[in-house]
């Protein structure tokens, strides 16, 4: 009898590639919308289930699965926060993740964010759409090499940015708790309070610590900005505090804010909404184009996608064979 995988939020152009690179032959349930209470039915009769960002693994489905006798909750991302470890571990359920995927697949977007507002296309843009073909003096830019860039997060993601930068001739800060030699020789490392006073674009590559770094990017360190600025997440909502990040761009004491995650994630991102409940999302919205939100797009590229399937067979193949596997998740 094969071993039965549902998979959630898989998109149609991601199809494909779950076939493909099934080589273990699993019998596959690929399902478009995300896990939550109302499709949690869905999981019956399966051995593993396969969840991405914004999944609900609360504690109350987590339960349901194991009545079903689910012992495998695996996702194929890096994050795991929308699983609820003590619930698992409680019902000796297994938790894996994808520790890592194509560092370039956010890097690239981060980048193309930073340079999008930095060189004011959007603004351009919006103008044109609007028949406005004046220039404007907000539209007045530097050029690449005169940048200097601040990388929060010297890992794979931030590292692999940090060289786009320096490539083209960009002055590059970095500003880490762990500074790995290879990222010495990219990055000058300096005080955050430094890299913050001192960048044209600061870009946040760093995990997210419920209780630890929430909001950690507020009005204090926005203060130590040059009023012309921008910042770009592209790591977790939690770390930024919005609230503060919107009263910096109204005061113009911040250049302008490029985001891949907003709070709530999984109200919005992944579906056509009529109405946002969210009043810091629609206040977001408004600042357009000084504000860009992509919905949480940075790992959606060929290669991250591969990565991600491909380590997640891996972890089934692995505990079925073995009884575990290097990515599981401890409590």
């Amino acid at each position: 009898m094969s071993f039965k995988i549902v998979a959630y939020g898989v998109r149609n152009t991601e199809i494909p590639y779950f076939n493909e690179l099934n080589k273990n032959h699993y019998e596959l349930k690929l399902i478009p919308e995300l896990l939550s209470h109302d499709n949690i039915e869905t999981t019956k009769g399966m051995d593993g289930v396969l969840l991405r960002a914004n999944c609900v693994a609360d504690k109350t489905n987590l339960d349901q699965m194991k009545k079903w006798g689910i012992k495998y909750v695996f996702t194929r991302t890096v994050g795991y926060n929308h699983i609820d470890l003590a619930a698992a571990h409680k019902n000796h359920q297994l938790v894996a993740r994808v520790p890592a995927y194509s560092p370039h697949a956010v890097a690239d977007l981060a980048f193309t964010l930073g340079l999008s507002l930095q060189r004011h296309v959007s603004l351009a843009t919006f103008n044109s759409k609007n028949m406005d073909f004046r220039i404007t003096p907000e539209e007045f830019s530097l050029e690449i090499p005169d940048l200097t860039i601040g990388i929060v997060g010297t890992g794979h993601i931030g590292l692999t940015e940090a060289k786009n930068y320096k490539a083209l001739g960009s002055t590059v800060l970095g500003y880490d708790v762990y500074q790995s030699a290879e990222a010495k020789k990219i990055v000058k490392f300096v005080k955050q309070e430094d890299l913050f006073a001192q960048s044209d674009i600061i870009s946040l590559h760093v995990p997210y610590f419920p209780g630890k770094n929430d909001q950690f990017i507020n009005s204090e360190l926005i203060s130590l900005m040059k009023p012309t600025a921008l910042l770009v997440n592209t790591a977790r909502a939690e770390i930024v505090k919005t609230s503060d990040i919107i009263s910096a761009i109204k005061k113009k004491q911040l250049g302008g804010f490029a985001t891949d995650v907003i709070t709530h994630e999984k109200d919005y991102f992944g579906q056509k909404v009529t109405k946002i409940n969210d009043p810091q999302l629609q206040e977001l919205i408004n600042l357009y184009p000084r504000v860009l939100i992509t919905p949480h797009i940075g790992s959606y590229t060929k290669k991250a996608l591969i990565d991600m399937i491909q380590i997640s067979y891996e972890n089934f193949h692995d505990v079925l064979t073995t009884g575990t596997t290097k990515n599981l998740i401890q409590e």
